[in-house]
């Protein structure tokens, strides 16, 4: 058993997410938890909204309301709408949160008090117009090293190098147009050349990442130079030195300070669990695993800046250094980074109306259809589509058809002819083959998830469902009944096993349907824990509250073959997906147009 931090990407609250973000982040963290759990091993699943940043602070202004009403507004939002997908948080909370500014301040303190926050005199961008500070992440131009459009003012996308604004060419502000002047300033920088050789050695120690995310990472480290984590902003967290706390338009940068929220919020979740050092054994344990979840466009401050702020605060770069207060910090043991995911060919934009928001698509369909979609259609290694007519086939002719019809024939079998799930007889060949064949599957299955390979491991259970399906054609029970009761009960208590077996190997993807198939077959008591919407008290600051998720995923049966109790009733079945009709299609593609 070991110790796994599951460190789930922070959904940005300045709007719902789309499905586009949940296939990145969401759910294939929670199919990692999920099937951790049921091999015995101990999940600490964290994330939250981030909240702090410019596009927060100019949308809030062009509502008329406060960042904070802004950030309040969606993170309830997202909350809601990742509760109903069922992601298993232990604990989902948010970075305006007495606990996380005081984490984030004090590993800025830990990081400069080693000397790698390094302070410099940089020229940063105001708007001519009004006379405000630009962040850098609000310019766009013409990338100074690729040549690419559309690279922003702190990293190219198309190349993944670093820029500052400055050195871009024919800066155009994304607010309004103009085009931004530059000014002196003064800002921290992390001092990444003084924290390359630890961050190149680990690097090359790591195995069996996705090559695309490996590869990218080291090419990070052969051109670094120090990286601005401060802003000319006055919504985000202050900076905790002299001269700096009080200034109201210096504020951390929120990429130092939304990273650092894995660590803030295994401490909050275990200041909530009434242990306030708990959060240790996953992050001072060598021997604990850590694995982060996110897209891809978030590749740099997971295998860059927070690795490299980890490694300041533990002294360990070319400037040595004292551990910080909170120990010898692991650094990741996977960055487990997923392509994007475009919808009828395009990229998701919120602005065009070209979106699918999470919480639309679950008030029309299950849950489950979309999570199975992600697994076996999503953006693991490459960029996939979402389409619509593709959700449907998948939907009708491999959920329903496929695993639903498996479930339900047997199930009405069963109460229709016994009642109940029979007493295993004499084993014929074929019986033995297929319960031998389903049982190894297991390890076939849980490996690839181990290994982050998803869609190969959903691809291999519904394989074992195919397979159960041609042993109930193959044996034809209904046809045994009065020609060889006995037989017939045997063929039964074998497909039950079978749709049990295919079951627990399914619930780390489809978590609602597996409680239901569970249910269909007499079980009792939860085979795949949910995650609950809480509303809580800020552990540090009076009169204030905020919604997380939380969970109980303890009573988790185990990743392995469950023998069915022969005896247990089997109720009449109810169908367990339900099958999308042929105007769906159309009739999503014209809600689109309108929009």
């Amino acid at each position: 058993m070991s110790r796994i931090l599951s460190a789930v990407a922070w959904p940005y609250a300045n709007g719902p997410r789309h499905i586009g973000h949940v296939a990145g982040f969401g759910v294939p963290s929670d199919v990692f938890s999920r099937y951790m759990r049921l091999a015995g091993h101990d999940v600490l699943m964290v994330s939250g909204t981030d909240e702090h940043g410019t596009p927060i602070l100019v949308q809030a202004e062009g509502e008329g309301v406060t960042p904070q009403e802004l950030a309040d507004r969606y993170n309830r939002v997202i909350v809601e709408d990742l509760t109903q997908l069922g992601l298993s948080y232990d604990l989902f909370t948010r970075t305006t949160t007495g606990n996380h500014y005081a984490v984030a301040q004090a590993m800025f303190k830990a990081v400069h008090k080693n000397g790698y926050m390094i302070s410099e005199t940089t020229r940063g961008a105001i708007s001519p117009s009004t006379g405000r500070t630009l962040p850098d992440r609000y310019i766009e131009g013409t990338c100074p090293i690729c040549g690419s459009d559309g690279a922003r003012g702190d990293q190219c996308d198309s190349c993944g190098n670093q820029l500052d604004a400055i050195d871009l060419k024919n800066p155009v502000s994304r607010i309004n147009g103009e085009t931004p002047k530059f000014v002196e300033t003064e800002h921290f920088f992390l001092d990444l050349p003084a924290l390359v050789q630890p961050l190149t050695d680990w690097l090359g120690a790591r195995q069996g990442w996705r090559p695309n995310v490996l590869n990218f990472s080291k090419n990070l480290l052969v051109d670094v130079r120090p990286r601005a984590m401060t802003r000319d902003i006055d919504w985000g967290i202050p900076v905790p030195l002299d001269g700096w706390s009080d200034n109201p338009a210096k504020r951390l940068y929120v990429w130092f300070d939304a990273v650092i929220g894995y660590l803030s919020a295994s401490i909050e979740w275990a200041r909530r669990e009434g242990d306030a050092d708990a959060w240790r054994q996953w992050w001072n344990d060598p021997a604990a695993l850590s694995y982060y979840f996110m897209g891809k466009d978030n590749i740099t401050f997971h295998s860059q800046i927070w690795p490299g702020e980890l490694i300041a605060a533990n002294g360990r770069g070319a400037r040595g250094g004292e551990l910080s207060e909170f120990g010898d910090l692991q650094l990741p043991t996977e960055v487990v980074s997923s392509e994007f995911l475009t919808m009828e060919s395009a990229k998701f934009s919120s602005s065009r109306g070209h979106v699918i928001y999470v919480r639309d698509m679950l008030s029309r369909y299950q849950p489950d259809a979309l999570r199975y979609f992600i697994a076996v259609a999503g953006p693991e290694t490459s960029d996939a589509d979402f389409t619509w007519s593709e959700f449907k086939r998948r939907n009708n002719d491999e959920l329903v058809a496929g695993w639903g019809n498996l479930v339900n024939r047997t199930a009405s079998l069963l109460h229709k002819n016994v009642g109940e799930i029979p007493a295993l007889g004499e084993l014929a060949d074929i019986d033995r083959a297929a319960l031998a064949a389903s049982e190894a599957a297991f390890g076939t299955v849980g490996e690839h998830i181990r290994t982050q390979r998803q869609r190969a491991a959903i691809g291999e259970t519904m394989r074992v469902i195919g397979d159960a399906n041609k042993y109930l054609a193959d044996t034809a029970p209904w046809k045994l009944k009065n020609e060889d009761p006995e037989r017939m009960r045997t063929v039964l208590a074998v497909a039950a096993q079978l749709v049990s077996d295919a079951n627990t190997m399914m619930s780390p993807f489809l978590p609602h349907s597996a409680q239901q198939v569970h249910e269909a077959l007499g079980g009792t008591g939860t085979l795949a824990p949910m995650p609950q919407m809480n509303e809580v008290e800020d552990l540090d600051l009076a009169d204030r509250h905020y919604p997380v998720i939380q969970g109980d995923y303890s009573s988790v049966v185990g990743w392995g073959r469950s023998e069915l109790v022969a005896g247990t009733a089997v109720p009449a079945p109810s169908p367990i997906f339900q099958k999308l009709d042929d105007e769906m299609v159309e009739a999503e593609l014209e809600r689109m147009a309108d929009e």
